[in-house]
């Protein structure tokens, strides 16, 4: 496989994490309660059929037509934040959980638009990084304004919930959960073996 060959599988890759956004993120943004975090899912989503867009102008640079392959990364990311609003919590509390998800979409794309970026310099493809980087600057600027907003909720959840650490644990309770838990702690015991 070659270099180029790889970039285009970043690409690929990219361009189905992309596309996977674009669906997701109405959702999100009708899910959450802050009207803080509804603006900047929403703004985002804009931005995203825009990735969309330049990705295809990338491709057509490099001669290749768009295509994805499934990114499972990305599918596993927007998983996290279907899960967090699908919680019965409510209020600030429930959108922190929101934030987590979200942040780990940002943080997947802003790594895989550094490796494409960088890949794309070195074989001289100066236009396509160019590009890149432009996607790149809003999936950072996503991520800080997420985080950002963050603070608030995250004080407005501790003051909606007080002090819970004398409550006891909750305990899976449904099949998924069930089944969530007990790959965790087979993953646990793997990693204590492999120490």
């Amino acid at each position: 496989m070659s270099l180029r060959e790889v970039l285009l599988d970043e690409l690929k890759d990219l361009y189905s994490a992309e596309n996977q956004l674009v669906k997701a993120l109405p959702k999100t943004v009708k899910g959450v309660n802050s009207p803080e975090l509804k603006n900047i899912f929403a703004a985002h989503l804009d931005e995203t059929k825009g990735q969309v867009e330049r990705l295809k102008q990338v491709f057509e640079l490099l001669g290749k037509k768009p295509t994805g392959k499934h990114c499972d990364g990305m599918e596993g990311a927007i998983e996290e934040v279907k899960e967090a609003l699908a919680e019965d919590a409510e209020g600030a509390v429930f959108d922190t959980g929101v934030i987590g998800g979200a942040a780990r979409v940002e943080h997947y794309e802003i790594a895989g638009y550094t490796v494409a970026i960088a890949i794309a310099k070195q074989l001289g493809e100066s236009e396509v990084a160019s590009l890149l980087t432009e996607t790149l600057t809003e999936e950072l600027n996503a991520a800080k304004l997420v985080m950002n907003a963050s603070k608030a909720i995250l004080k407005q959840a501790l003051a909606e919930e007080g002090d819970d650490r004398d409550e006891p644990e909750k305990k899976p309770t449904t099949p998924k959960e069930k089944k969530s838990a007990a790959k965790s702690l087979r993953d646990q015991e793997e990693a204590r073996k492999s120490r």
